[in-house]
């Protein structure tokens, strides 16, 4: 397993360890779980990295060239998704800088906050009934369909990366999956999902650098393709792991995340 892998794995082990040792006390959970508590401004770190990562594989591919519309547009256009999830992960600073929410969002979202993810949909919100069912099927298939296919049909993973994008490893996935499965089998908390979306985000930042950056399970050049440079490089990535957990932590105790109970929300 390569160690910028291992390492995101070895992370998100840690979170789940520590929210089942939490889970007796409701006021340590919330202290993990909650609005602006150490998942969520986890995500938000992870996603920015993500963001990052891509948008300088897409500058890196443009400058090679050769590379089709279609490539740039996938790497482009998942750059600015990931940037968008970080935002609307912590409703775009709204709550740190205490900007009051307008009148459209305080009747339609179901936090009252400016956020997309949390507007009224039906019954639910956006995030519940339809975002989460797209990420589930999104999920499933890059992580665990196409790679089990790939494996008979290498074709596919040559499809996969001509599209700019790239299949991860099982080795990766599967420990993904199942702390996923865990985490809603082990911990009764409102906000128990933030776990599996955390996980998701660690998962996608580990695998997207070992992809295009060292070439792990990939096809095609990855940018760093010689050594020592690519390892030197990966002990860089996973100390940055490290530090993003860290700093987590001191986010959720800057910003004031709210103790006082059990919240529930999206």
């Amino acid at each position: 397993m390569h160690p910028a892998i291992a390492t995101g794995i070895a992370i998100n082990v840690f979170v789940l360890a520590l929210a089942v040792f939490w889970s007796g006390d409701p006021r340590e959970l919330s202290r993990l779980l909650v609005e602006d508590g150490i998942v969520e401004w986890s995500q938000f770190l992870c996603f920015s990295a993500i963001a990052g990562l891509l948008g300088y594989t897409f500058v890196q591919r443009v400058k090679a060239g050769g590379a089709s519309i279609l490539e740039l547009l996938a790497l482009g256009g998942l750059s600015a998704l990931c940037a968008l999830a970080a935002l609307e992960e912590i409703s775009w600073f709204q709550r740190i800088l205490q900007v009051q929410s307008s009148e459209f969002f305080l009747q339609n979202n179901r936090q009252g906050e400016t956020n997309l993810h949390n507007l009224a949909v039906g019954s639910g919100s956006l995030h519940k009934n339809v975002l989460l069912k797209l990420i589930f099927v999104a999920g499933i298939t890059h992580n665990l369909i196409l790679p089990l296919v790939a494996r008979a049909k290498p074709g596919v993973q040559r499809w996969v990366e001509s599209l700019g994008l790239y299949l991860p490893p099982l080795s990766a996935s599967v420990p993904y999956l199942v702390l996923v499965a865990l985490s809603h089998v082990l911990i009764d908390h409102p906000r128990k999902g933030e776990l599996g979306e955390m996980f998701g985000a660690m998962h996608y930042l580990a695998t997207v650098y070992a992809a295009y950056f060292v070439g792990v399970s990939y096809g095609r050049k990855p940018i760093f393709d010689r050594e020592p440079e690519a390892g030197r490089l990966t002990t860089l990535f996973c100390m940055f792991l490290v530090f993003m957990l860290f700093m987590g932590w001191l986010l959720s105790a800057g910003a004031g995340a709210d103790l006082s109970g059990v919240m529930s929300g999206d």
